[in-house]
C-alpha cells in the first residue's frame, strides 16, 4: 500500500511541475570508486545523482543513491571467497510549496524507500507531509527547518541462529513525526559546506540519519567532495549494530 501511495504521490508532483513555467534544471551526478588488488581485494563503488527543479512557487527535489562494496572474506580451510558486504539504493522525491513570494515559509510533501541487504531494515519506506522555514538565508550562508507527520513501513531483520538463512523479516509499520534541518555554507568562492540532518520517530523506532559534506570546485562544473554520512535505529535485532557509517570521497559533474 506504501508503495503505491509513493507512485502516486510521484504522479502528482510530476504533474504539478508540468502545470507550472518551468525554469532549469540543476542537476548533480556523484561516483566514488576503489579496487585494489594483491593480498587485499576489494571493489567499492558509491553513485548518486541529485535533480532539482526550481518552478515559480514549487520546488521538486529527486535523489537516487546507491553503495557496493566485495572483498575477498577468508574462509575456515584459509581460501578467500568473493563475497559482497554491502549493498545499499535509497530513492526520495520531495516536494515544497513556497507560500507567498515574499516569504521563505513552505509546505512540503516527501516520499523516500531504502533498501540496505545488509542493515538493521532490509527495506525502509516513509510518507511525510508538513510545514518548512528558513530559519536563516543570504549569499553565503542557507538553513532550514522543517516538521510534519507521516507514516512507514519497514522490514526489520530478526537474527535467527543455526539455519542457512541466518535472518528472517518482521514487517513494522506506523505513524512518524519527522524533523529535518539543512545547512549550506559557501565557506569561499570555491569550497561549500553541507549538513543535513533528520529524525523520524515512530512507535516502533526512531531513525537518525545525518550527511556532512565539503566540497571544492575544480572547475566550473567539476567538484571534489569528501563526505561522512551516519544513520542511526534506535531498535535493532541482536547481532546489528544500531549506527551504520560510510566516508567517501567522490567527483561530482554538475549540469
Amino acid at each position: 500500500m506504501l508503495k503505491v501511495n509513493l507512485a502516486c504521490l510521484m504522479v502528482v508532483l510530476s504533474a504539478t511541475a508540468a502545470a507550472q513555467e518551468k525554469r532549469p534544471w540543476e542537476l548533480e551526478v556523484e561516483l566514488g570508486a576503489i579496487a585494489t588488488s594483491g593480498n587485499t581485494e576489494t571493489t567499492s563503488v558509491h553513485a548518486k545523482l541529485n535533480a532539482k527543479q526550481n518552478l515559480v512557487r514549487f520546488t521538486n527535489e529527486y535523489i537516487v543513491n546507491s553503495l557496493f562494496k566485495q572483498d575477498d572474506v577468508l574462509q575456515d580451510d584459509n581460501s578467500k571467497v568473493k563475497e559482497k558486504t554491502a549493498e545499499k539504493y535509497l530513492v526520495s522525491a520531495k516536494s515544497s510549496y513556497l507560500l507567498s513570494s515574499a516569504e521563505k515559509s513552505y509546505l512540503f510533501g516527501i516520499v523516500s524507500y531504502t533498501h540496505d541487504k545488509f542493515g538493521a531494515y532490509k527495506t525502509y519506506e516513509t510518507v511525510a507531509i508538513g510545514y518548512g522555514d528558513w530559519l536563516y538565508s543570504n549569499e553565503n550562508l542557507t538553513w532550514f527547518l522543517e516538521a510534519g507527520p507521516g507514516y512507514f513501513r519497514g522490514e526489520k531483520v530478526l537474527q535467527v541462529e543455526n539455519t542457512n538463512d541466518p535472518y528472517v523479516y518482521e514487517i513494522e509499520q506506523g505513524g512518524l513525526l519527522r524533523v529535518a534541518t539543512e545547512l549550506e555554507w559557501k565557506v569561499t568562492q570555491t569550497a561549500v559546506f553541507k549538513q543535513t540532518f533528520s529524525v523520524e520517530s515512530g512507535s516502533g523506532n526512531t531513525r537518525s540519519l545525518s550527511d556532512t559534506s565539503l566540497a571544492a570546485s575544480i572547475s566550473n562544473a567539476m567538484q571534489m567532495k569528501i563526505s561522512f554520512t551516519l544513520a542511526n535505529d534506535s531498535k535493532v535485532a541482536p547481532g546489528k549494530e544500531k549506527t551504520d557509517t560510510t566516508t567517501s570521497a567522490t567527483l561530482v559533474y554538475k549540469f
